[in-house]
């Protein structure tokens, strides 16, 4: 069983916290996001958040460590933001950024031309000899993760060779061809 809802959460200098019946709102330098709650009581105390419960029913118990981690994650966003890094890895991947236009070139026989949302920055990183990299920034963590696996989706990275997009970082499973 989870004990993440029980420990407080620090609020850092520079972050304003609102506190209303169903809606807790977060200010920061990087910008300001709103998230809705229920089934359990938010009060700040002293520098810091506590999040508790009415009883330890299931539901509120899952609630509880569901909305403090809701509520780091946007005090965490507000002060340093979250960023995610795709790496097209196949010849003639292409990726390149005009403002907040993300033109990608995978293989097919048009370029893919994506609309990012206006809280999220691209840019794009290409150098000779190295893959291409798009790096998404913003201070909201589901935007960005929602927007990097639409773009993932456009060409998931396939067992064999492992062209396609991927996470910086992230280990593909790799399959031996026919002559294994």
């Amino acid at each position: 069983m989870s004990r993440i809802g029980k420990s407080p959460i620090a609020i850092p200098e520079g972050v304003t916290i609102e506190i209303k019946e169903t809606e807790v709102t977060v200010k920061g330098k990087l910008g300001e996001l709103t998230q809705d709650y229920s089934d359990v009581t938010i009060k700040q105390e002293e520098g810091s958040i506590v999040l508790e419960r009415p009883s330890d029913n299931k539901d509120h118990r899952a609630k509880h460590g569901l909305y403090r981690a809701l509520i780091n994650n946007m005090i965490e966003g507000v002060t340093k933001g979250f960023t995610k890094e795709l790496e097209l890895v196949g010849v003639g991947y292409r990726a390149s950024n005009q403002g907040n236009k993300l033109d990608l070139a995978l293989g097919f026989s048009h370029n893919i031309v994506m609309d990012i949302a206006p809280e999220v920055k691209v840019e794009t990183i290409s150098e000779k000899g190295k893959n291409p990299i798009v790096k998404l920034t913003s201070h909201d963590k589901q935007l960005v993760g929602q927007v990097a696996a639409k773009i993932r989706s456009f060409r998931k990275p396939e067992p064999y060779k492992g062209k396609g997009i991927k996470f910086v970082g992230e280990v593909l499973r790799r399959k031996a061809g026919k002559s294994a």
